[in-house]
Formats: C-alpha cells, structure tokens, sequence
C-alpha cells in the first residue's frame, strides 16, 4: 500500500539536522507531502547532541508512544573526535562524561535502541550520517579524517541496526553517491563564528534563504559544510518517505 490508511505518530530523535535550527526542515516538507496528512511527526531534535545526549532523550521518546521511531544522531560525536575547539565546547556545552569516541558511539547507540525497543511497540529505523565536506578524492588530512569516521560511522550504524532487528536507511550512502558525482570543497576547519554568521546574520537580518547562502559559501549540497541545503536535505526526504510509506529500506530478514 502506498498511503497510510491510519494515522501514524513517528518521533525523531537526532540533533540540528533534526532540529532544523540552520538547516534545511526535512520534517517540514514531508508535513507538506499530501500521502503523509494522516502522519505526526513529533520533533526531538537538540542541536549539538552527541549521542550521549540523545540517550538522555529517550525517556521523552518513550512517553510518546509513538508508532515509529527514526534516529538520525553521530554527526556531532565526529566533529569532536576531529576539531579540539569542537570537543571543548561539546565538553562543557553538553556535559559529556567522557570523551568522543566510536565505541562510546556505538554503545549509546545501541542502549538507544534497546530502550525503546523495550519499553514502545513503534517501528525503528535508525539512518547513516551525511557527509561533512564535500571532497570525497581529496587529500586534505582533515577531510580525509572526516571522510573516514563517516564511513566507518555508516557501518557501525547499519551492524547495530542488523543486530537490534530494526531499519537502517542508507542516508550515507546515497549522500556520498551524489557528492561522487558531483564533488565540491574540502572542509578544513570548524569554526562557530561562521555558523552564526549564517544563521544569525545571512538568515535572519538580511533574509537569505538557505539556498543562497550555500551559493555564497561555495557549497553543494551543505549550507556551510556541515548543515544540509535542500539539495542534501531532499536526499533523507526521499529515505524517510520510503520509511514511512513502506516500512524501511534494509530489514534483517
């Protein structure tokens, strides 16, 4: 069946992506979508979350008794493994009890699942990470760091949702597609200013759509590198649709 014929609650877990403070809404233009009127979509997005955090969130997760659950969180993790300014701030700003790592990631991950798991009846999908940047040939050591965690971030993601039984939506993995076809700028450096430059300054006094700023900055699919334009957000669009509408795209059988 191509439409949902009850109505349908699906809470989504992650951080700014999630948010949509600075990014594109992909929850915004699914509500748009006429196959999805009978869905809520209940939004516990926290921009900065690490997983850490969004483990912290699963109880509110919980109490909403929703049908579906879609957890999209990591982004963050990476960005303190690479950018010491990044951890720094991540560290105090998110009272984080120990430092990033991919382990900690993977085990948040999985107490993340297994919570709601144990305690909803919803379906659960959990998607891989777009890309920061957008060199995927390059030989920047930054980028060729990012790069790497991603993609190593994609799998982990999709061996917990393999062993938890519960959906993984290849988000990495058609993100990292597009950008191989059509490459763009490397990202060097994290820098907070520049952020709140775009989302305070260019979106908010001078009423750039986030399009337009992607343009000024020289990005494809990003507005500054690491948050999605409607380029890279109409790519999880797309995977969510296929969630809601089917069921998931990769399922143990």
């Amino acid at each position: 069946m191509s439409q949902q014929d009850t109505h349908t609650t699906i809470a989504c877990l992650g951080s700014s992506t999630t948010a949509a403070k600075g990014t594109f809404n992909w929850i915004a233009e699914l509500k748009k979508r006429p196959q999805n009127t009978t869905v809520t979509f209940l939004n516990f997005g926290v921009g900065g979350d690490l997983s850490y955090n969004a483990l912290q969130k699963v109880h509110r997760v919980i109490a909403a008794a929703p049908d579906k659950v879609l957890i999209l969180i990591g982004s963050n993790d990476i960005l303190a493994m690479v950018f010491p300014n990044v951890k720094r701030i991540y560290m105090r700003w998110k009272r984080l009890p120990q430092e990033p790592s991919v382990p900690w990631f993977r085990e948040n991950l999985q107490q993340i699942i297994r919570q709601i798991k144990a305690q909803t009846a919803a379906e659960i999908a959990v998607a891989s990470l777009a890309e920061v940047g957008e060199a995927p040939g390059t030989k920047n050591i930054v980028q060729l760091q990012l790069n790497m965690l991603f993609a190593n971030f994609a799998e982990i993601i999709k061996e917990v949702a393999e062993a938890e039984d519960v959906h993984y939506l290849p988000f990495y993995e058609r993100f990292h597609d597009a950008i191989l076809a059509s490459p763009g700028r490397a990202f060097t450096r994290f820098s907070f200013l520049s952020f709140y430059r775009d989302y305070l300054f260019r979106e908010f006094i001078l009423r750039y759509s986030f399009d337009k700023i992607a343009q000024m900055n020289g990005w494809k699919f990003h507005i500054d590198g690491v948050h999605l334009n409607t380029r890279g957000g109409m790519i999880l669009v797309d995977l969510v649709q296929e969630f809601l509408t089917h069921g998931g795209l990769s399922h143990p059988a």
